[in-house]
């Protein structure tokens, strides 16, 4: 089973679980609309953010199988 981690690309997050999209949405994070998403992590999303990271990657795993 795939996991999302702090060193997830936001891209690979978005390939992973279907609705991380809607998640980061929620978040304040439109990271995933943006070229950096392509080579940026969630946890450097994070940081630019300043939401909860361990929150976040929770939520980010919920909907993986």
């Amino acid at each position: 089973m795939a996991k999302i981690t702090a060193d997830t690309l936001i891209s690979e997050c978005l390939e992973l679980n279907p609705d991380s999209a809607e998640i980061l949405l929620a978040a304040g994070m439109h990271c995933f609309g943006c070229a950096m998403a392509h080579g940026e992590t969630i946890a450097e999303a994070v940081a630019v953010h300043g939401e909860d990271l361990d929150a976040l990657l929770a939520k980010l795993n919920e909907g993986l199988k």
